[in-house]
C-alpha cells in the first residue's frame, strides 16, 4: 500500500470507526482507461459485481473474497477512490456465468452477450500476458459488492 493509499484507508477508519486492514487494494480492468471507466460505474452504483479468474486468489498471500470484506478501489493512476464491501462471492466455472450476474456487473449495455465477449477478451489477454491457456472451464470468482464509502460522503458507510 502506498503512503497515499494508507492515508485514504486511515481516513476511512477514522470516519467510520472501522479497525482493521483492507482485504485488497486494487483497480478494476487492465488499463488506465478501463480502470477509470469501471470506477465511474462503481461510484454511480451501476457496477455492483466483478468476476476474476480463481487463479488470482490462489497466489501466495491472497484469498477468495468473503461477505463483509472491505477493499480499496483505485482509479487508473493508482489513486484511491472508494471502499467497497463484498456481499456475496461464489467460485464456479466461467461457463456458468449468467445474465443476472452480467446485469449487476453493470458494464456495457449490461447484456449477457456484452459481458461474455468483454470478459473472454479480457481473460484471453491475461492468459497471453501470464502464459497460461484460457478455458471456459477455468474456475472464476463471481463477487458481488456494495459501495461502502466515498470520501466526503460518509453517510454511505
Amino acid at each position: 500500500m502506498t503512503a497515499e493509499q494508507r492515508a485514504f484507508w486511515d481516513r476511512f477508519c477514522a470516519e467510520t470507526g472501522y479497525s482493521g486492514e483492507p482485504v485488497d487494494v486494487d483497480q478494476f480492468g487492465d488499463s488506465e482507461a478501463m480502470a477509470d471507466e469501471l470506477l465511474h460505474l462503481v461510484l454511480t452504483g451501476q457496477k455492483q459485481a466483478t468476476c476474476a479468474l480463481a487463479r488470482w486468489y490462489e497466489q501466495p498471500g491472497a484469498r477468495f473474497p468473503e461477505p463483509g470484506d472491505l477493499s480499496v478501489i483505485l482509479d487508473g493512476r493508482g489513486q484511491p477512490a472508494c471502499v467497497i464491501r463484498t456481499t456475496k462471492a461464489e467460485v464456479k466455472p466461467v461457463r456458468e456465468a449468467d445474465a443476472d450476474f452480467a446485469w449487476i456487473e453493470g458494464e456495457g449495455d449490461r447484456s449477457f452477450e456484452y459481458w461474455w465477449d468483454a470478459h473472454i477478451a479480457y481473460w484471453k489477454r491475461e492468459a497471453k500476458r501470464e502464459g497460461f491457456e484460457f478455458s471456459e472451464d477455468l474456475p472464476a470468482c463471481f463477487e458481488q459488492f456494495e459501495l461502502a464509502w466515498v470520501p466526503d460522503q460518509a453517510e454511505r458507510a
